[in-house]
């Protein structure tokens, strides 16, 4: 098994993000060959203007800084978000695990639960979701 970077996006309680897209924080690890057990080796802090949501509506042909590792995993993302990471080879990968370093683990051995794939609701703007949300309430 090769030496991969994994990006976990985390939530501010430290569990997985639910979204990938929205994610500002990433856990990045280290695995080196057969070893079982990665190694935090760094953190990606996004601002809300180059979450990997933005970076894609606004079409942009520039790498994120998630195009430096091989496997991004949340609970979901979106299909045009994991075409573009593919294009520079990272891939993301959808999980029910809610523990960073365990869904790393999991992953590493091949035995991640898959997500429930993308979740609409997520990856709208937070501010449009809630004033959609009352205006639904509303009628």
């Amino acid at each position: 098994m090769k030496n991969q970077l994994i990006a976990v996006a985390i939530q501010t309680d430290g569990t997985i993000s639910p979204h990938a897209g929205r994610a500002e924080h990433w856990r990045v690890y280290a695995t080196q060959g057969g070893a079982s057990t990665p190694q935090l080796v760094w953190n990606i802090v996004l601002t809300p203007s180059s979450t990997l949501h933005e970076w894609h509506v606004k079409d942009d042909s520039s790498r994120h800084p998630l195009h430096s590792v091989d496997i991004a995993i949340a609970l979901s993302g979106g299909d045009g978000v994991r075409t573009r990471l593919a294009e520079r080879e990272t891939i993301l990968v959808d999980t029910q695990e809610a523990d960073p370093e365990q869904a790393v683990i999991d992953f590493l051995k091949g035995e991640l639960a898959t997500g429930k794939g993308h979740q609409d609701e997520l990856c709208l703007d937070p501010e449009n979701h809630h004033q959609r949300h009352q205006s639904n309430q509303a009628s």
